[in-house]
């Protein structure tokens, strides 16, 4: 789904949905109060208080790089047929199976797709996993967490503060830092979302450092993308010296039709461009398209390395 423009504004839509937004918190509440699983392993958390892309993804990639022994990864593999749980093999699963982002972690680590958490983070123990790195799952009580990690996008922060289905927020702000020993900001605060959490919160700053395999300065491109903010990955694209002739934004987890595929081909060859796309667009695209479609990849880079590392060595 693309997420409504009011989302990001308190216009009279959002206004008045506004009432409807107390189920959501009485729901959620209820639902986070569950006990989950406690696992003899350590389990981190990289959730958010709101739906849509936050850059959770890229977080739990950068964690699984940084534990030691056998991390497993656990995902509800949204955007996949399968509900698990299911141990992940990228020669053998694709998009339309497992989810688009459960491939990109399964790259890095063993990764599990489970709608019953519970189910996946025992199968994961049973493979012999040291640690789970959740990639979302806040406001999923199946499996009890030892260290959670709240993701806030700095360009969008919370958007308009509002519970569904006004605002993006599955819970309030305040609900979800109290389950959470640490924010995590990527890029800079446009939205003064900071000022929105408890003062006593630790907050970790990132940016995402694009890069590609081929040079783009100066090259043709039509770039295109289906995540939760399409303009950051344009944005990225501009950064590295690209001539963007066109941007085509698709909505998050958006599964491509032939004759989608077969329309940026056509315009891309009528605009002398290479087509250029996001590592989670890539491992939706058929063999013979990947192949030929450049990919620029979102690297996080840590302003403090040193504040992430003490949290990870209290595991």
């Amino acid at each position: 789904m693309k997420a409504p423009a009011f989302w990001a504004r308190r216009t009279l839509p959002a206004q008045l949905l506004r009432p409807f937004g107390l189920i959501t918190r009485l729901l959620t509440a209820r639902r986070v109060a569950r006990p989950g699983l406690r696992l003899t392993i350590p389990t981190l958390c990289v959730g958010n208080a709101g739906v849509g892309g936050a850059g959770k993804t890229i977080v739990a990639l950068d964690l699984l790089s940084r534990l030691p022994n056998r991390p497993f990864a656990l995902t509800r593999g949204y955007g996949g047929t399968l509900t698990g749980p299911v141990l992940v093999d990228p020669a053998r699963h694709q998009a339309c199976e497992v989810g688009d982002e459960a491939l990109l972690l399964a790259a890095r680590a063993p990764t599990m797709v489970a709608r019953d958490r519970a189910a996946g983070a025992r199968l994961a123990l049973a493979e012999g996993a040291s640690a789970i790195v959740m990639d979302d799952g806040l406001q999923n009580p199946g499996v009890e967490k030892t260290l959670s990690f709240l993701v806030i996008d700095g360009g969008f922060g919370f958007g308009n503060g509002y519970l569904l289905p006004a605002g993006p927020l599955r819970e309030p702000v305040a609900a979800a830092c109290a389950r959470v020993r640490a924010a995590v900001l990527i890029g800079e605060d446009e939205t003064n979302a900071l000022a929105a959490l408890p003062r006593h919160l630790p907050v970790l700053r990132a940016r995402l450092v694009p890069s590609c395999a081929e040079d783009l300065r100066g090259q043709p491109v039509l770039a295109f993308a289906g995540i939760g903010r399409p303009e950051k990955f344009f944005a990225s694209v501009r950064a590295l010296g690209a001539d963007l002739r066109a941007a085509k934004p698709f909505p998050d987890h958006h599964v491509y039709a032939p004759s989608e595929l077969t329309a940026l081909l056509h315009e891309a060859d009528r605009l002398g461009a290479r087509l250029v796309t996001t590592t989670k667009d890539q491992v939706k695209l058929p063999a013979s398209l990947r192949a030929a479609t450049l990919v620029v990849r979102a690297g996080l880079v840590w302003e403090d390395p040193a504040a992430l590392e003490y949290f990870l060595h209290e595991l």
